[in-house]
């Protein structure tokens, strides 16, 4: 069965992301928000994001709120930040396989790639 996880790190102070809010979307006619939460002290889901039967093929837009984050710890940001908002749309081919997306964050850039 497969699985959709996320890791949020913070390149910027070198330590994981705690308390990033951040939302995950189905990509089609409705856009159906499918979960909300936030990071765990660790910067991971304290669950998968999707599993079981909610698990299928498709395209999925996963947004961080970034710029609430920094804001959280102090971080002097320019209004607007650069970043604000971090919109990852990706999509899943294989029902049964695991799907990771971490995200490598600081105020002023991000990368991310298929974990495992």
């Amino acid at each position: 069965m497969g699985k959709l996880t996320t890791h949020i790190l913070d390149t910027s102070f070198g330590k994981p992301a705690a308390g990033v809010y951040m939302e995950l979307r189905r990509c089609g006619s409705t856009d159906a928000v499918l979960m909300t939460g936030r990071s765990n002290a660790d910067g991971r889901g304290n669950q998968p994001l999707l599993e079981g039967d909610a698990f299928s093929p498709g395209e999925y837009e996963l947004t961080f709120y970034i710029g609430d984050y920094f804001r959280t710890l102090r971080t002097d940001l320019p209004e607007p930040p650069f970043l604000d908002k971090v919109v990852i749309r990706f999509g899943i081919a294989q029902a049964d396989a695991h799907y990771h997306v971490p995200l490598l964050v600081s105020p002023w850039g991000y990368s991310t790639y298929r974990g495992s």
